[in-house]
């Protein structure tokens, strides 16, 4: 077997459009770079994973803490909506995440992670996703497809889908105290197809449904919530 090299370098660019925030009915598209640096089976790098360490890892799973990052929601982006329930700033995240690997002739992933954002949301979120590879999946071109649902503490529940009696007086929505509990369920897709050695195209499509307290929300618009994301790298 090859030993693998020391270091695993991914950019490039590309762009994602998706809601505006949880349970908006509006949308837009951003673009930004495509970043993942990996050193061995030992640290990364990421636009989507943040910065973090494997401090376990094995043949069939991984463990570990990364330093990540929540963008947040802000008025200006929607002001029809949002006039009155005053900012939520990004702020960084502290993550700790495992998965695991059933078999090879089974090839079924299972990974959650458990994040604390520092700021902002200032609260707590847990995933617990799933994914197996697609048929047709090849060397030249990977395929997955899986599920996620995400659990919230009261804290966060309450900063994005909460009203205060302050924020109903500014705003016009009624109180509304959100609970702890299922913040959504989804279903998602992801392709990567290697149009050269180097050169890849990476294609990511995910539909989410809001549970509990975010669908019921006075501020929620819109319960299923649509994602896609285009990218076009260089690895070596």
């Amino acid at each position: 077997m090859p030993t693998p090299p020391k270091w695993s370098v991914v950019l490039g660019a590309g762009a994602e459009h998706r809601p505006l925030y949880d349970g908006a009915e509006l949308e837009r598209t951003q673009a930004g770079p495509a970043i993942n640096v990996r050193y061995q089976d030992i640290s990364f790098a990421s636009v989507g994973e943040g910065l973090g360490v494997n401090l376990l890892r094995g043949e069939h799973y991984r463990a570990g803490l990364s330093l990540c990052y929540d963008l947040g929601r802000l008025v200006s982006s929607d002001v029809t909506h949002l006039r009155g329930l005053g900012d939520i700033e990004r702020a960084p995240a502290m993550k700790a995440f495992a998965s695991y690997a059933l078999s090879k002739s089974f090839p079924l992933v299972v990974r959650g992670d458990v994040r604390q954002i520092l700021g902002g949301a200032d609260g707590m979120l847990a995933d617990l996703d799933a994914y197996l590879p697609l048929p047709g999946s090849s060397r030249r071109l990977i395929m997955f497809a899986g599920a996620s649902f995400t659990y919230a503490d009261h804290r966060y529940m309450q900063k994005e889908f909460g009203v205060t009696p302050a924020q109903s007086i500014a705003s016009g929505y009624q109180v509304y105290d959100a609970h702890a509990g299922a913040d959504a369920a989804g279903l998602g897709v992801s392709a990567t197809g290697f149009v050269t050695e180097h050169w890849l195209i990476n294609v990511d499509a995910a539909v989410n449904r809001l549970l509990g307290s975010a669908r019921d929300s006075p501020i929620t618009q819109k319960t299923e919530q649509h994602a896609i994301a285009l990218s076009v790298a260089y690895t070596w």
